[in-house]
């Protein structure tokens, strides 16, 4: 635990105009973003003494290292610095609301030629206007099912709407008149895009014109005796009134407003916001968050506000925000949603009539979400603290092992060996930190050597880090020997940048910052810089020998490591002829399996990978100056790699793009690769010719 006043800036140092604050641990890892007016009466609030300190705010700057800030011209400025770097650096000790679900939109894609009509999900894309969120995605598909009668968008994929185009043959609805197959020319693309539009519109409030429009002319066709034409309108009237009633009127002077109702206790608190348009709620929302910073509710409600409109601009923001409390700086909390939106932002608390009284239905639904979180998370954490603490008993270890690290090999006879590291915090899966090796130290299978190198290369990188930061001074050099007795196999080769190690892209998850360490001083992680307490392997009593003989190699005697089997679930320790049994209703066991399962699932999906890749190589592949364009370009005129191996010289520059220099290397490569085994049909045992039409390149 520091000392605050170990790292306190001198008065003087500090200045009085607004900024923004960060604190940082002693691993460079920003742990608190932080706003103020005045900086210097801020950050003396937090060097006072620690007994009338709020003991969130005293855990906060005692695991603290030092504090650093940045000067700005406004408050609207610091305000968009702090959600800027709340975002960046994902702090430990500032509030971060979570959603609880992905919640589904209603989008129409104007960006396209042909709009169309789909729900969507996650980040908004530029040119498409969305309308929601919406509790489910059924609620959507059933609105959009009434309206297609009056405003027949298309709502096909690119896939089916090219292949209606190239057939002449619209799909089922353009049949029904559920769409108005833009894809056969049944309507030109403005008239398409007006329909669009026209839905659009509707959606955004402005229903009276529509259903107006469509009595008149339903009398109309009824005096023109064209009675099936009526009935048609008078139906497509009653489905756009059936949408209307989906969504109640709350108010009734057609506003457009979000309302923001907060619940909490001492620990937790939750929000929810209701989002109304054309005096109709048109979506709602719910988060819930872990007070890790003594905060109040204005507090809570300006991180919402941050939250809700740090990404959005223009009609995304409403003309009225409605909170039960505002933020401290209420006026630059206005000026950014304004800028947001682009023109003036209304956020104030109700005080009477039908919003007050819509506030009332909001909050309700706050206080429900947040008792049904807690019902659902009192269970949770009791079970995983109950786990780390029996696992903590079996193994023998001081404290519970809050990190944990588990490792798994993975193969297939011996070829594309690889790796994978997935890291549990708290009981839970961490899965930006998850890392992929692949094994480079030798060739064929063995997984105790595999074990015992990727052992040594995440360990490795983690000791030249504290050597390069100064937080240890006994790290061996990254260029020098690795000390102790020697490994069973050869040693990998020391790795500055561990060439083989590969960070958990997306989707699985998110890139850590580079190999190079160029970016550790603004805070964000460093690969394998933060060291477990646990290191679990999947394996028995020889894995864990060498992943035990590793760390002992760099001299790491302050890590626990076990192994669990497939066999039995026997929990292997260092050392110790005979496994640790745990019960078969143990959570501690439990929770390693889940652990080991899924390091064993990330493992074999980055080996399935890895061989597909290899397994759709090329021949073509390997010849210089060769590129993707030319090598589909070549395929296309031959239509295989065999027609292409048969072809002369002179047939291969008859490919457009392709000269005879080029043209004599393909010969010449394809000449001295062995042809690919043949394609057999799996289901019949039939081998498949290539030259039938297939092209395995």
């Amino acid at each position: 635990m520091a000392d605050p006043s170990s790292y306190r800036p001198k008065p003087g140092q500090i200045p009085d105009s607004p900024g923004v604050y960060k604190f940082r641990d002693e691993h460079r890892r920003v742990i608190y973003v932080g706003k103020a007016k005045n900086l210097r009466q801020r950050l003396a609030n937090y060097f006072q003494d620690l007994a009338g300190l709020h003991p969130r705010t005293r855990t906060m700057v005692t695991t603290a290292a030092s504090v650093e800030w940045t000067v700005v011209s406004t408050e609207v400025e610091a305000l968009q610095l702090e959600y800027s770097w709340i975002k960046e650096f994902d702090p430990r000790f500032n509030v971060k609301y979570r959603d609880d679900k992905s919640y589904p939109y209603l989008a129409v894609t104007l960006n396209e030629e042909f709009p169309r009509v789909q729900v969507m999900r996650g980040a908004k894309k530029k040119g498409v206007r969305y309308f929601g969120p919406y509790g489910h995605a059924w609620a959507i598909r059933e609105t959009v099912d009434l309206m297609l009668r009056v405003f027949p968008v298309r709502t096909c994929s690119a896939g089916v709407f090219k292949n209606a185009e190239r057939t002449g043959r619209p799909c089922l609805l353009g049949y029904i008149g559920k769409c108005s197959a833009p894809c056969v020319g049944r309507v030109t693309p403005q008239e398409h895009r007006d329909l669009a539009e026209d839905f659009c519109d509707f959606m955004a409030g402005r229903t009276g014109a529509y259903i107006r429009r469509l009595e008149k002319d339903m009398t109309r066709a009824a005096e023109e005796m064209e009675y099936e034409r009526a009935a048609r309108l008078r139906d497509d009237a009653e489905a756009l009134k059936r949408a209307m009633e989906k969504s109640a009127v709350v108010l009734a002077d057609a506003t457009d407003a979000d309302l923001i109702a907060v619940a909490e206790d001492e620990l937790e608190a939750a929000v929810q916001i209701f989002h109304v348009r054309g005096g109709r709620v048109r979506g709602q929302r719910g988060w819930v968050t872990d007070k890790v910073e003594a905060v109040d509710t204005a507090g809570l409600v300006e991180h919402a506000l941050q939250q809700l409109y740090g990404e959005e601009s223009g009609d995304s923001v409403p003309k009225e925000v409605l909170v039960p409390a505002l933020p401290e700086d209420t006026e630059a909390v206005s000026q950014w949603l304004a800028g947001r939106r682009g023109s003036h932002v209304s956020l104030r608390i109700p005080q009477r009539g039908d919003k007050k009284d819509l506030m009332v239905t909001v909050q309700r639904n706050a206080q429900q979400a947040l008792g049904l979180h807690k019902t659902k998370r009192a269970s949770d954490l009791t079970t995983r603290s109950r786990a780390l603490e029996e696992i903590a008993e079996a193994l023998g270890l001081d404290t519970a092992p809050l990190r944990v690290e588990c490792f798994d090999i993975s193969h297939l006879q011996g070829d594309d060996v690889v790796a994978s590291m997935v890291v549990f915090e708290d009981g839970l899966a961490r899965k930006s930190e998850y890392r992929r090796f692949q094994i480079k130290g030798f060739e064929g299978q063995d997984d105790v050597r595999s074990m015992h190198e990727v052992i040594g290369r995440r360990f490795k990188r983690h000791l030249q880090e504290k050597e390069r930061t100064g937080e240890w001074e006994g790290a061996p050099a990254a260029s020098g020997p690795v000390p102790g007795p020697a490994a069973s196999g050869p040693a990998p080769a020391p790795e500055a940048a561990f060439p083989g190690s590969v960070p958990a892209g997306p989707p699985e998850a998110p890139q850590d910052a580079p190999q190079d360490g160029s970016r550790e001083e603004d805070g964000r992680p460093r690969r394998f810089a933060y060291p477990p307490q646990l290191v679990v392997v999947d394996g028995g009593q020889p894995q864990v020998a060498a992943a035990k003989r590793a760390l002992d190699e760099l001299g790491i005697d302050d890590i626990a490591v076990c192994g669990l089997a497939k066999r039995l679930e026997e929990v292997w320790l260092p050392d110790d002829d005979d496994p640790v049994v745990l019960p078969r209703s143990s959570e501690g066991l439990y929770l390693l399996q889940r652990i080991r399962d899924e390091a064993h699932r990330f493992a074999i999906t980055y080996q399935r990978a890895k061989r597909a890749k290899r397994i759709r190589s090329s021949p073509l592949d390997d010849i210089a100056g060769l590129g993707e364009t030319r090598k589909q370009a070549l395929i296309k005129h031959f239509g295989s790699v065999k027609r292409l191996r048969q072809a002369t010289i002179d047939e291969i520059c008859e490919v457009p793009g392709i000269g005879r220099r080029t043209a004599e290397s393909v010969a010449v490569a394809l000449a001295g690769a062995a042809p690919p085994a043949p394609a057999v049909n799996t289901a019949t045992g039939e081998i498949i010719e290539e030259d039938d039409g297939g092209s395995r390149p």
